[in-house]
């Protein structure tokens, strides 16, 4: 009785969608540990706190911004594969508003604003205009960066600013860049647990036909959502532009977008729509990061580290996949049917 209680409690467990996020970050720390018995030590230098971990929070700050947009509109059965674009934007126009003497204020302004126009320029095509998400959004993909490369004139725009180089490289207590994306991830999980928004975003999600009939105005709740992944975009280029202390239009937020998908994958999230989990995409966004630094830190070869990271990313969502769990239980229980019926055979043949 009490083995199956067992049972039942660890089966609930690893049924939950962020255990299998959560324990593959786990086992990649535990992985950087033995290769390194100093990775999780953290050090206070100046007031500040150090350590590899927290470079891998402040480095995982701007692909957990956008990848929790990713998530509400992944949730819709939609995509936005221009996040990296509109990041390259965002960081272009807020360094030439830098760079020609303006306030922080108004570059920071200027970044949120520009990345709020471009999520409704892929919310209108894609929830008025009717454009499929992929192409919709492949159009600022391609377009963007060109845009970017326009506002700073094809060169990389440098400033040294240091009110501005703070929001990205400044401390308090902890890296502001980590702050920012706390506040943020409070903001949206208050805004799709605490009011009707997430419930509006699964029902689309699961049959956006039946919506319409059932009086949600899905091409509004669709058009916000984009909208929504535009301006943390713009805030992730505000947060990468500062870091550096330049716009480079041509490699600020490069396969970010692709990242930002993984995040969601491994998170819970279904392509197909429906249910998301904004917790186990903060997780699934700490992952990544944490094996995009594992593999620099081993010293893998730049040509194949993107070979690397997509072999250890299939693995993780292969094993968080109820499908392939269904595979191996099926196959487990044929087993043991079998082992009943030869000891069945052995007991009729040796009476």
């Amino acid at each position: 009785m009490e083995d199956k209680k067992e049972q039942s409690i660890f089966k609930k467990i690893y049924t939950v969608k962020i255990f299998w996020p959560l324990a593959s970050l786990i086992v990649l720390l535990l992985f950087n540990f033995m290769m390194t018995p100093s990775f999780l030590s953290i050090s206070i230098k100046d007031g500040h706190l150090f350590g590899n971990t927290i470079d891998i929070l402040n480095r995982a700050a701007p692909l957990i911004l956008i990848s929790l947009g990713m998530t509400l509109v992944i949730a819709t059965q939609g995509i936005d594969i221009s996040v990296g674009s509109i990041i390259a934007i965002s960081a272009a126009l807020s360094a030439t508003v830098i760079v020609d003497g303006g306030s922080v204020p108004l570059a920071i302004t200027v970044g949120i604003v520009s990345g709020l126009i471009c999520g409704m320029w892929n919310g209108f095509l894609v929830s008025y205009i009717g454009v499929q998400p992929m192409v919709g959004t492949l159009i600022l993909y391609i377009v963007g960066r060109g845009i970017a490369q326009l506002i700073t004139g094809g060169q990389i725009l440098t400033f040294t600013n240091k009110a501005f180089i703070f929001i990205g490289t400044g401390y308090v207590l902890l890296p502001v860049a980590i702050f920012i994306a706390l506040i943020v991830a409070i903001i949206m999980y208050a805004l799709v647990r605490r009011t009707a928004l997430g419930l509006f975003i699964e029902s689309i999600g699961v049959n956006s036909n039946a919506c319409k009939f059932a009086g949600i105005q899905s091409k509004k709740v669709v058009f916000s959502l984009y909208v929504i992944c535009g301006i943390l975009a713009g805030i992730a280029g505000i947060i990468l532009c500062s870091n550096i202390k330049s716009a480079d239009a041509n490699n600020v937020g490069l396969w970010l977008e692709l990242d930002a998908i993984l995040a969601t994958v491994i998170g819970g999230t279904s392509m197909a729509g429906g249910r998301f989990y904004l917790s186990g995409t903060v997780v699934g966004a700490l992952f990544i990061q944490t094996l995009t630094t594992t593999i620099y830190s081993l010293g893998v070869a730049p040509e194949i580290t993107l070979v690397v990271k997509a072999i250890v990313v299939i693995v993780v969502c292969i094993i968080q996949s109820p499908e392939f769990r269904k595979m191996l239980k099926i196959k487990k229980n044929s087993s043991k049917t079998n082992l009943k019926e030869k000891e069945v055979i052995r007991a009729w043949t040796n009476p």
